[in-house]
């Protein structure tokens, strides 16, 4: 069974950076597409960027391009997955989840339905 575990978050002011990590073990190191979703209260959840298992393509939400970058590492046992945060702005405060899907096609899925695997949560505040 695929565990995503979370960490990092907490609250900052708008132009600081911060990185989230999300540790995902218990399946196959390989063929995969890992990502990032936030969430906001009574608002769906909105897709922020997504990463293939092996870091060779990227897709971002406008809202965050130039500004968040996900990056992948992985070895035999786990795949860490990270979303570096910078210039961060009010807009910017959610509740982030990593996210991770079987998927792997063409272009990134940006749907929440299409990710089987979620993470626990973390709460980004910015302030302005």
């Amino acid at each position: 069974q695929v565990q995503l575990v979370q960490s990092g978050g907490g609250s900052v002011q708008a132009g600081d950076s911060l990185r989230l990590s999300c540790a995902a073990s218990g399946g196959p190191v390989s063929m995969y597409t890992m990502g990032w979703f936030r969430q906001t209260p009574g608002k769906e959840r909105e897709f922020v960027g997504g990463i293939t298992w092996n870091g060779g393509r990227t897709n971002y939400a406008d809202a965050v391009k130039g500004r968040f970058t996900i990056s992948i590492s992985k070895d035999n046992t786990k795949s860490m997955v990270y979303l570096q945060m910078d210039n961060l702005k009010a807009a910017d405060t959610a509740v982030y989840y990593c996210v991770l899907t079987w998927r792997l096609e063409v272009t990134i899925p940006i749907h929440a339905e299409e990710y089987e695997y979620w993470g626990q949560g973390t709460q980004v505040t910015v302030s302005s």
